[in-house]
């Protein structure tokens, strides 16, 4: 069974729709032992980041999330990726410090927030198609990177170490190519161990 972290601020029912469609058994939970008892974890997000760490914090999910690290497969997706990391400029706000490295501002040529369709550029076979975007922040970290976007800089599209996957486009408003890329996810990842 798969867990969608249910904190207040995700785009949890079309996630949910995904995963049911992929055939995957999957609840919306804030529960702990749900969450605990469950092969894989996702974390949605969308909006502030700030706004992501304070409920997080209130509800306890923030503790249960460091407690599964390293016995479950965690994939964040958009801001539910962001907060994976050490820090994010957006608030000034420690995020949970799974993930090395820092949320910063897209500094580029082109309108922000990055919104629309963009394309994945990846070393991995699966990683070359059209993701939807939408977010104004973007992490810069150390890991190895799994696939950017250009957006008239580089953009952290995929991040993965060991169990964790940072995704920060929307797989489930990506159409059938982004539902393959959550299986993957799901499955295998896109790194071998």
């Amino acid at each position: 069974m798969i867990a969608i972290v249910d904190y207040g601020l995700g785009n949890i029912k079309n996630i949910k729709r995904a995963l049911l469609h992929l055939g995957y058994d999957a609840v919306l939970t804030s529960d702990k032992e749900t969450i605990l008892n469950s092969s894989h974890v996702i974390l949605p997000g969308v909006g502030h980041f700030k706004d992501a760490m304070i409920q997080l914090q209130k509800s306890g999910l923030d503790q249960v999330i460091q407690e599964i690290k390293d016995t479950h497969r965690i994939i964040g997706i958009c801001l539910g990726m962001q907060v994976l990391f050490e820090f994010s400029e957006e608030g000034a706000t420690k995020g949970l410090g799974i993930l090395q490295g820092k949320v910063i501002p897209i500094e580029s040529p082109y309108p922000v927030p990055h919104l629309g369709w963009n394309n994945l550029n990846s070393e991995h076979p699966l990683l070359d198609g059209d993701v939807y975007f939408i977010h104004s922040y973007h992490v810069s970290t150390p890991l190895p990177i799994v696939a950017t976007a250009d957006y008239g800089q580089d953009i952290t599209a995929i991040v993965q170490q060991n169990n964790v996957i940072g995704i920060q486009f929307h797989p489930e408003k990506s159409g059938e190519y982004g539902l393959k890329i959550l299986d993957q996810a799901l499955k295998e990842g896109f790194l071998n161990d």
